[in-house]
């Protein structure tokens, strides 16, 4: 029989003298699991889950986020490391019955910024697709929304009906913390969307599900998963050698509106950064081209 947390302060200190008197852990490590682990439990308070309801889904989307913002692959390496601990340590503790850890994986070291799309991939992208499949035109959507909002993909799989104003140009989706935020839409994504929507439930509707927009072949809605699923197979058909997740459509879009010359203030609204700093990972994406936009530009560098 499980225990209940009744203190998640309570539970950090045993999970410190777990880390302490069983691990043996240097002071050091002790303290960056314990700060990462933290940071953790306040993602998911955010987003409403309780730390005995954790999910392998929900551990990917948190270091998908870490990716998102450039967090160093040898960090985000740490930071697993740690919640498999901490949640070995809950097992260990009856406070879970299975870690959903297990299958946690660790990132590739020597990265230290998110792989990002050109705009020719991304169309190469959306032509791998096969029109005439049954899923077709929906996974068409999926690419235009992920990569022409920048949705998060936990957002783009709760995407509701009742949220698309596609008359005015614009969508609404509900972020962490239960917050909403609009978004403006390209006319190729308002398009594909009103080709969608009539054949969407063509095989039924799950009960709960109506107002769901991507549904998969059961009518029940995608799951972040088999988002990721569609979005390697098509890369995969398209030729493109990168490391690409649901996450990278949202790398590109920040940095193609960047390099467009976007105000930075503006792809932090789109994007749902609560801070700026979060956002500013976007302007170490292209420093090559600052580089030699300063070497032209700046007055010291010009000769007569």
């Amino acid at each position: 029989m499980t225990r209940t947390v009744t203190s998640v302060e309570r539970l950090m200190d045993g999970y410190a003298a777990y880390l302490q008197l069983e691990r043996g852990m240097a002071e050091n490590t002790r303290v960056s699991y314990l700060f990462d682990v933290r940071k953790f439990l306040t993602y998911i308070e955010g987003s409403g889950i309780t730390v005995t309801g954790v999910t392998i889904d929900d551990l990917r989307e948190f270091m998908g986020e870490l990716h998102d913002v450039g967090i160093a692959p040898r960090s985000q390496a740490r930071i697993v490391s740690g919640l498999k601990s901490f949640y070995s340590f809950l097992k260990l503790e009856n406070y879970v019955d299975e870690s959903p850890a297990t299958l946690l994986e660790s990132p590739r070291t020597g990265k230290h910024l998110p792989d990002v799309l050109s705009v020719e991939e991304i169309d190469a992208l959306t032509e791998a697709i096969d029109e005439g499949s049954e899923e077709g035109l929906r996974n068409q959507a999926i690419i235009e929304v992920l990569y022409g909002c920048g949705l998060r993909v936990s957002e783009l799989v709760n995407l509701e009906i009742s949220k698309l104003y596609l008359n005015d140009g614009y969508l609404v989706v509900t972020g962490k913390g239960n917050k909403q935020r609009m978004v403006p839409m390209s006319e190729i994504s308002i398009e594909l969307i009103r080709d969608y929507i009539p054949i969407r439930g063509e095989h039924g509707i799950k009960p709960g599900e109506e107002n769901i927009l991507f549904l998969n072949r059961r009518g029940g809605r995608l799951t972040r998963q088999m988002i990721f699923i569609i979005i390697r197979r098509l890369a995969e058909a398209a030729g493109i050698k990168k490391e690409i997740s649901p996450h990278t459509l949202r790398h590109s879009f920040a940095t193609h509106l960047l390099e467009g010359g976007a105000n930075l203030r503006a792809i932090q609204q789109m994007l749902g950064h609560e801070s700026i700093a979060t956002t500013e990972i976007y302007l170490h994406l292209d420093t090559t081209q600052l580089r030699n936009e300063i070497l032209q530009f700046h007055p010291r560098n010009k000769t007569d």
